[in-house]
């Protein structure tokens, strides 16, 4: 058997400057009646948010996240996945109130949508209470 043998004549390394912080973060809690919506949430400008909700009401219990852009008076943009059954991505970008963003219960009722080109909210559309949370990190 012959043997492999590599020779490495040359190596470039790049050093990236790295600044790192402690991010920021909102957390709020829910606890919505059939149709309602939460107040409105006002995601930091021009920075990437990573938007995390949850619902905790059994047995509609789930998750969803999306990376969030909030261009002041003229768009929301976002990427994401949706909560499972079944579980997608999701993806947009609007200032249009209701648009959907992503759900965040586990039957695909309860969301975080678009409130208005500056604003998100969190929507109930079950038909029962449901209670969870949403925290943004940036």
């Amino acid at each position: 058997m012959a043997a492999v043998v590599a020779i490495i004549t040359s190596m470039v390394v790049a050093n990236a400057a790295q600044t790192f912080a402690t991010p920021n973060s909102a957390f709020i809690s829910y606890s919505l009646a059939t149709g309602a919506d939460s107040a409105a949430i006002t995601p930091v400008t021009n920075k990437s948010v990573l938007v995390m909700g949850s619902c905790t009401t059994f047995p509609d219990e789930g998750v969803g996240q999306v990376s969030l852009l909030h261009i002041p008076s003229t768009v929301i943009v976002w990427t994401g996945l949706e909560s499972p059954s079944p579980s997608a991505i999701t993806s947009g970008a609007t200032g249009i109130t209701a648009s959907h963003i992503v759900f965040i219960d586990l039957t695909h009722h309860v969301d975080i949508q678009v409130a208005s080109t500056d604003t998100i909210l969190i929507h109930n559309g079950s038909t029962g209470t449901r209670a969870g949370n949403v925290t943004l990190v940036w």
